[in-house]
């Protein structure tokens, strides 16, 4: 979380453009002061050498084994839904999006009470969706028309796929963009993939969680030994790490 009042790691202000927020600049920075501490580059070298320098620096710091064929059939047979191909459902939404400067838990409330009036009348989610909603759908009633796997960010679809629900979710759906009233209007069922057919894709997927995981252990070590002011990184999680 960035903290108003500017950026600073070790006393060096952070330079925030080109980044997605305080706390991605701070990682670029941490990073970038642990290669100068190690020599690895000299002090004015220029942006395009010093990110070259850090991926060699997470390369040899940032060990990750590849996951071995217990964990990956483990993993897949936990998740067997993610596997499966040709799956589309037709969806209609209403967001009541999450925006700066909006009273959360005012929005919340609001949400709250459209779905109680979209479960008590389902057919009402077209008339609602123009109504209420901050995504452009709205004035299509909220459609979104058949959806497969990959068309939507992966929080939405998790609420989506993988199950058998016709009609309205009993909850509201949290995403990035905010609060959805969704109504699951058609299921096509897909088909499944054998565990020899996605084995590789597996592999990559723990792999990927389990650099992850390591990226943000070796930034909070970095982070634990500076001093850092304007910032606070507990989670060490940021987009740069993504």
């Amino acid at each position: 979380m960035a903290i108003d009042g500017g950026v600073c790691v070790n006393g060096i202000p952070v330079n925030e453009d080109g980044m997605a927020n305080g706390e991605s600049a701070a990682v670029y920075e941490l990073l970038r002061q642990q290669v100068l501490h190690e020599q690895l580059l000299p002090d004015e070298a220029d942006d395009e050498a010093m990110a070259a320098a850090i991926e060699q620096l997470l390369l040899r710091d940032v060990a990750v084994p590849m996951a071995d064929d217990a964990a990956c059939r483990r993993y897949f047979d936990a998740h067997e839904a993610e596997y499966v191909v040709g799956e589309r459902i037709g969806v209609r939404h209403i967001l009541f999006g999450v925006t700066p400067g909006v009273p959360v838990a005012a929005l919340l409330e609001q949400a709250q009470r459209v779905l109680q009036a979209v479960l008590a009348a389902p057919e009402r989610i077209g008339e609602l969706a123009r109504r209420y909603s901050n995504c452009p759908t709205g004035a299509d009633g909220g459609s979104l028309g058949l959806l497969s796997r990959g068309d939507a960010v992966p929080e939405f679809e998790q609420a989506l796929f993988g199950g058998r629900t016709i009609g309205v979710l009993p909850q509201l759906v949290r995403t990035r963009y905010g609060f959805h009233v969704v109504v699951i209007e058609s299921r096509e069922p897909g088909h499944a993939l054998h565990y020899e057919q996605v084995q590789a894709q597996v592999a990559r997927q723990l792999q990927t969680v389990a650099l992850k995981r390591a990226l943000s252990q070796y930034v909070q070590v970095l982070a634990g030994q500076a001093e850092l002011t304007g910032v606070q990184l507990a989670q060490a999680d940021s987009p740069l790490l993504r």
